[in-house]
């Protein structure tokens, strides 16, 4: 995955447009968004991060010259939404109140939200997401919202990779220390100067005449390959700045 730096061609709109909310929810929407926004950029820069790959070495399109459908769990979103800033990359986000917010705080980051769920706005979603892989942009699922349960994967990237012909992958970040609300996804708050750890699994390609067994088969191993990145994080974060993690320039 790219860093902030990377650069990305003329920001497409998503297919779904924002749903409609009361004044009470906009003006809600506009403190949330930006008082998100304000704690990522003021904490964000304060972070130490090292990536490390289940491939080895180093993928050639690490840096998203083939575009890849990633998964990550929702807990992570804070420390990835300040290391991957400003790279275009797509996420799906739910139609929801809390979806709303989250979109507008990842659009201020530089991300595109496309708003969409396997409930509200699926099919249309997954347009949107396919439009910007042909753009050559990556797209992310937080794979377990928008409200769970928690650590259980959807089948969406699944079908976006067979739809696409694109590989899927998965990614943790694993914070050293943090602050974990009472919620449900447990979100992680990274404490200022904690280390961060991104471990990124292979990529996972499914074919075009996957059957319904096959597919099961690849969202099997999309909820082991989160396990597996996410169990390698927490048990690694704290080794960050030994030669085998090395901090990062973000």
């Amino acid at each position: 995955m790219s860093s902030s730096s990377a650069t990305v061609g003329p920001k497409q709109p998503a297919v779904l447009q924002p749903p409609r909310f009361s004044l009470r929810q906009r003006v809600l929407l506009w403190l949330i968004s930006w008082a998100t926004y304000l704690a990522i950029s003021l904490i964000g820069p304060t972070l130490r991060y090292s990536v490390s790959w289940e491939e080895s070495p180093m993928p050639p399109d690490a840096t998203h010259e083939v575009p890849v459908i990633y998964s990550f769990w929702h807990r992570a979103v804070f420390a990835s939404a300040w290391l991957w800033r400003n790279s275009g990359i797509a996420v799906m986000v739910s139609r929801s109140f809390d979806g709303e917010y989250i979109a507008r705080t990842l659009e201020k980051l530089g991300f595109v939200a496309v708003r969409g769920s396997s409930s509200r706005g699926g099919a249309k979603a997954l347009l949107g997401l396919i439009r910007q892989l042909e753009r050559g942009v990556s797209v992310v699922f937080a794979i377990d919202g928008p409200r769970g349960p928690k650590y259980v994967a959807k089948p969406g990237p699944v079908l976006l990779s067979r739809e696409s012909g694109l590989p899927m992958a998965a990614f943790y970040v694993a914070l050293s220390d943090a602050w974990v609300l009472n919620s449900w996804d447990a979100l992680m708050i990274p404490k200022p100067f904690s280390k961060a750890l991104v471990r990124v699994s292979a990529k996972m390609r499914v074919p075009a005449e996957a059957g319904d067994k096959e597919m099961a088969n690849y969202h099997a191993q999309l909820q082991a390959a989160l396990e597996r990145v996410t169990l390698f994080a927490e048990e690694n974060v704290k080794r960050i700045g030994s030669a085998e993690f090395g901090l990062i320039r973000d």
